[in-house]
């Protein structure tokens, strides 16, 4: 694998908009560690009069700004290179202010809540600049019977620092110390492994290659188990106390009211899953008849089903298929993301110690990010896609909107980057020629579905039971750990394929267990995106306006809400049955598209 200097500067994200220099950064670190504290002169007066607030709340706002871009830049430059001590050193720093920010103005939620809402409302009549933070303050209201008192959110504060070791010691174990053993690729070659090279090695015709892979990685992370095992105890200990302490009855509900949703759109995804297991299960016996096995195994549900097909995509060619399947999003859109290829939004490829994975970032005041690891398959080219979808929803969101509106919610994030990925696929399908490519890009819609909400649903419930047997108790042991998620990968894959006991490892390296009950929001977001992309793949009438105004919202509307400006209700169940049927129809097409060869 490359060092980072050997890449181009082309394919490495400009971080000149956040600051020209590195000396500039650490210049502005020192200017907010000396202004920060004036930030507690507003303490003991807040409600003083509707100029104090206006004034407290200007001045928290304009330190959040600026420490959002310190904390952005450090954040990216860490990635980069996670093994260089300068980013570790830079990411502390940026990290700190942000803790400190946060301790500085812990009172200032308690103190507000000591009066009624009233008080805030004749406030924001009396000088009218208050009303830019008016739905920021009835969020906060919102959460009123969660809030501790002033003393109490100060000591919480002070140990959000510690919150995130679990999490950040678990990535420096995963991203760096973790080593696997090399594996022989369908030519003999030796191939050195990682989270990259295995996305690759899986996707081999040769059952061997993929066996072999799928046994070492995994045998990888066994050799890990106990470490992580012990992390993720600690994660999930640390959600449960702070729900607890805040008078929440379990951490998925709190992790849900700090959204604002509704639990009830979370049951009602585990229980459409239960009611739609046969549609998930007819996947496995389509593969299976298709690759002429009499026992499918886990490491053959992600090879593509057209033997010897295989398409590579350089990066410009995936930015210009990207670009023209997404004109359909209207003029506008298509002008922005451009913009993302021409001014250096994107970090594009692998390096040696670069945060493996890929997301989009943003700053309020200058161009969102993109990091990504991309090696020309069409899966690197959808999450390229993805992660533009991101950037897209942010750039909409913050241009409409003030600061403190602009940051939409965790639950409507995944809407956008999945939109893209299904408007990527349907242009494909519709406007190839050849045949091949189309069965192959419906065999990864097929797989996209399993990975998005069927796979994504199954974490979010190992998510929900060990919580519960831990708020109940119970000791989260390695075995327990991986006795839960054996259990359920037998259920959610079913009888028509043999779970190999190695998956039982699996739930060790999914990061998102670390970010208390984020991935249910992925099957949600997917469900909401196959939706909108199909009304407006098939023009449906208002369907682009309504998507863009939705774009443009920012966290002004509860995310339900939110969600239903774009056309989608997700309180409704029929909302996930249709795509349980669309799912269904893809399928149809598929074994169709397969009869007639």
């Amino acid at each position: 694998m490359k060092e980072r200097k050997e890449i181009e500067n082309k394919y490495k994200a400009n971080t000149s908009g956040l600051f020209e220099s590195e000396q500039n950064f650490l210049e502005e670190i020192e200017k907010i560690e000396k202004e920060i504290q004036e930030i507690k002169r507003f303490e003991g007066h807040l409600l003083d009069n509707a100029e104090i607030l206006y004034e407290a709340i200007q001045l928290s706002e304009e330190l959040e700004k600026r420490i959002e871009r310190v904390f952005i830049y450090a954040h990216l430059i860490n990635d980069f290179d996670l093994s260089e001590e300068k980013g570790n050193e830079y990411y502390g720093k940026a990290f700190k202010l942000y803790q400190a920010k946060i301790l500085l103005t812990s009172y200032m939620t308690p103190e507000l809540l000591e009066k009624e809402y009233s008080v805030v409302e004749a406030y924001i009549k009396e000088k009218p600049e208050l009303k830019k933070y008016e739905n920021m303050l009835k969020e906060i209201y919102r959460t009123k019977k969660h809030i501790l008192s002033k003393k109490e959110e100060e000591l919480l504060s002070q140990f959000s620092e510690l919150a995130s070791a679990p999490e950040d010691a678990y990535s420096k174990l995963v991203d760096v110390d973790l080593k696997f053993e090399d594996v022989k690729d369908e030519n003999g070659n030796r191939v050195e492994l990682n989270e990259i090279s295995h996305k690759t090695l899986m996707e081999s015709q040769n059952r061997e290659v993929r066996q072999n892979t799928f046994k070492t990685f995994y045998k990888g992370y066994k050799s890990i188990i106990n470490t992580t095992s012990e992390l993720l105890a600690a994660c999930v200990k640390k959600n449960n106390r702070i729900a607890h302490i805040r008078k929440y009855e379990s951490a998925a509900s709190a992790s849900l009211d700090a959204n604002n949703v509704d639990k009830k759109v979370y049951t009602t995804l585990l229980e459409s899953i239960e009611e739609n297991l046969s549609t998930i299960y007819r996947q496995w016996e389509i593969r299976k008849k298709v690759l002429k096995l009499d026992e499918l195994h886990l490491y053959d549900t992600n090879v593509s089903l057209i033997k010897d097909y295989e398409k590579k995509y350089s990066y410009e060619e995936a930015s210009s298929l990207i670009k023209e399947a997404l004109k359909v999003l209207g003029e506008e859109y298509s002008t922005v993301l451009a913009c993302a290829f021409t001014e250096n939004w994107i970090d594009v490829f692998p390096n040696k110690n670069k945060r493996s994975g890929a997301y989009c970032t943003c700053c309020y005041e200058t161009h969102p990010y993109v990091l990504t690891n991309f090696s020309e398959r069409y899966g690197d080219v959808a999450t390229l896609a993805h992660e533009l979808g991101h950037a897209m929803h942010y750039y909409y969101a913050a241009k409409n909107n003030t600061y403190c509106d602009y940051n939409y919610t965790i639950f409507v994030a995944e809407v956008a980057s999945q939109v893209n990925e299904a408007l990527l696929a349907m242009h494909i399908i519709k406007n190839t020629q050849n045949k091949e490519e189309k069965i192959f890009v419906l065999d990864e819609l097929i797989k996209h579905f399993k990975s998005s909400v069927v796979r994504q649903t199954m974490f979010a419930e190992f998510e929900e039971i060990i919580h519960k047997k831990e708020q109940n108790g119970e000791i989260l042991t390695c075995n327990t750990l991986c006795d839960t998620y054996y259990g359920l990968n037998k259920k959610y894959f079913g009888d028509n394929i043999i779970v190999d006991e190695e998956i039982k490892y699996e739930w060790s390296r999914v990061p998102h267990f670390y970010y208390n009950f984020y991935v249910y929001q992925y099957s949600t977001g997917y469900i909401a995106a196959l939706k909108i992309a199909t009304d407006i793949f098939n023009k449906k009438e208002n369907a682009l306006e309504n998507y863009i105004k939705f774009l443009k919202l920012g966290s002004t509307l509860d995310p339900v809400a939110s969600l239903k400006v774009a056309g989608v209700d997700l309180t409704n169940k029929e909302t996930f049955n249709a795509a349980f049927q669309e799912f269904a129809r893809e399928m149809d097409e598929f074994e169709s598209l397969l009869g007639s060869e």
